[in-house]
């Protein structure tokens, strides 16, 4: 069973940078605060990122789960994020450093913290209780580095019981990711690679210094604390979704064991994923 821990959808996209809006042209383009961005593959023409169409992609790859996060810049997708709930599908609400609503029918609540106007985490301390009070997860993305690493580790410490997982791979090309990293030596603190063929995207496939960052943050913290993440359809501009978690099925540098903790073990038992059927594999068009 592999699980994709890290993964975006929307009807429309109405999103913020900067203060300025982010905003389907077409084409899979937007425009991104004043400048025209590839933000999904070009054949989603109307600019429309639906659960169908993930479903479609994650069946042709083999995936039997996911879960879906949230970004600023895509703006709140919360009601639609309802509507695309299902066993094979978990859903993210959005804190927005505002009061949240009913968070009842949601597994999670993602924190952007890194684009937090205050970024000091210890000010946001209402969705954390709020996660751990109805035994939701909590999914966020750290500012780069360890800027905001000594507030985690105290909120890791106020709430024992309060699954986090830390996104985009602990930022793994910036300057002090691995302190973000170390973070999962909290046993309630996990970390995703959502975002990660991104961060790497310079080297492309098949990503060595990423299974290399990989092997070196399992060092650290062990195997049985990392899960693959695909940051969909954002990175699928440059690869398939399949090429997002077929450079770590493929690489001999990470034991087949291992791979399966990765790829779906490790977050089947953090998200509560029920078991799931495999996929079949339907053979292509180009292979004999």
């Amino acid at each position: 069973m592999i699980i994709d821990a890290h993964a975006h959808l929307w009807k429309k996209q109405n999103g913020i940078v900067g203060g300025k809006p982010v905003y389907d042209v077409g084409g899979g383009k937007s425009n991104f605060g004043g400048e025209i961005k590839q933000m999904m593959p070009p054949y989603m023409t109307d600019g429309e990122n639906t659960a169908e169409r993930f479903l479609s992609n994650m069946d042709y790859a083999g995936v039997s789960g996911a879960v879906i996060t949230q970004e600023y810049i895509d703006g709140n997708q919360d009601e639609y994020l309802l509507s695309c709930k299902s066993d094979r599908i978990k859903i993210c609400a959005l804190y927005e450093e505002k009061e949240m609503g009913d968070i009842s029918g949601f597994d999670g609540i993602k924190i952007c913290a890194g684009r937090l106007a205050d970024k000091n985490l210890l000010n946001h301390l209402e969705p954390f209780r709020l996660a751990e009070r109805y035994g939701k997860f909590i999914s966020i993305d750290l500012a780069d580095g360890d800027e905001q690493c000594s507030e985690m580790h105290k909120i890791a410490e106020m709430f024992p019981n309060l699954r986090i997982a830390i996104g985009h791979f602990g930022m793994v090309t910036r300057e002090n990711w691995l302190q973000q990293i170390r973070l999962a030596k909290h046993k309630n603190v996990f970390i995703e690679s959502g975002g990660i063929t991104w961060l790497f995207n310079s080297e492309f496939y098949p990503y060595p210094s990423a299974v290399a960052a990989i092997n070196e943050a399992a060092s650290l913290v062990g195997y049985d604390k990392l899960m693959w993440g695909s940051d969909y359809p954002r990175t699928m501009t440059a690869i398939t979704y399949k090429m997002s978690l077929d450079f770590i099925e493929k690489t001999k540098e990470i034991s087949e064991e291992n791979k399966k903790l990765i790829l779906g073990e490790n977050a089947k038992k953090f998200y509560g994923f029920k078991e799931l059927p495999v996929p079949q594999r339907v053979k292509n068009m180009v292979e004999d």
